[in-house]
């Protein structure tokens, strides 16, 4: 197993992005996965290491990376301090850096003889399930994606009516994070950024148009987001399937820290899942 931590992805005038990149070293092109983390998450977080070190078992390339508006830094890219990134981070930013991420694939030298460029999946896990589908759809370069416990719409997530002019006049809203204690900052930018972006940001759209093969995994105990939002993604496109987890939680029963050498049972299972939809030609 060769695992490379830690990689700086840096462009001028932009945060750096940080990648985790595991594989088995054999100068044999092996098919290509993206990983992106949801809200509140990181590239490290609980038992992410382990579901990668499971991909790159299993003959595939396993990419995985921090938004660069996490809240993580280069020094600490676990957890969240900077807070102010954090703060300014929304759905472009994130999509832009996928697109970053992707771009990386096709000029890193390091890994040119591991990557088939030709099969590039995506997966993302909660609102890393509505970026991987909008960027599915609107890039040529990307096979198959799959959302694991993914969110369905993105415009209920950046306001509630109530508290939208208080917002715009603080300037910021906080939402607590019950791990680390913090009270973590959203400008008001983001909900700016949503309205002047909401045709390309709604997720409704972009699976509707989306042709290419699409794994919708959820948990049926999902109380961060409910299964009804996996069942509209799957009514909504038209080459889908899904995958119910029985008793599975948001997290498939992970945690963090995960201190354990073996994935929980339920993220075993939607790994699993993962690699069978992706190997299904």
């Amino acid at each position: 197993m060769h695992v490379t931590k830690n990689i700086l992805l840096k462009k001028e005038g932009q945060k750096t992005i940080l990648i985790d990149v595991f594989c088995k070293k054999e100068n044999k092109e092996k098919p290509i996965v993206i990983f992106c983390h949801g809200y509140k998450g990181f590239k490290d977080w609980g038992a992410w290491n382990l579901m990668a070190e499971t991909f790159a078992n299993e003959g595939f390339i396993f990419v995985k990376f921090n938004f660069s508006h996490n809240g993580g830094t280069i020094e600490n890219p676990i957890d969240f301090p900077d807070l102010e990134a954090f703060g300014n981070n929304n759905y472009t930013k994130e999509l832009d850096d996928l697109e970053r991420v992707i771009d990386w694939c096709f000029t890193k030298a390091n890994f040119k003889n591991e990557m088939n460029l030709n099969n590039i999946s995506l997966i993302g896990h909660s609102r890393g399930g509505g970026i991987v589908c909008i960027k599915a759809e609107e890039d040529s370069r990307i096979k198959k994606v799959i959302s694991l416990a993914g969110v369905s719409d993105f415009k209920r997530r950046s306001s509630t009516t109530g508290e939208l002019d208080e917002w715009k006049e603080k300037g910021v809203k906080y939402v607590s994070n019950s791990r680390t204690k913090q009270e973590m900052p959203h400008f008001y930018q983001f909900y700016e950024d949503f309205i002047e972006n909401e045709k390309r940001l709604t997720i409704k759209r972009a699976v509707n148009n989306l042709k290419k093969p699409y794994c919708i995994i959820h948990g049926d105990a999902d109380i961060s987001i409910f299964i009804n939002e996996a069942q509209d993604l799957y009514k909504w496109s038209s080459n889908s399937e899904l995958k119910i987890i029985s008793g599975a939680n948001h997290v498939f029963g992970a945690k963090h820290p995960w201190k354990e050498q073996k994935q929980p049972l339920d993220l075993k299972k939607a790994t699993e899942l993962c690699v069978e939809f992706i190997k299904k030609t």
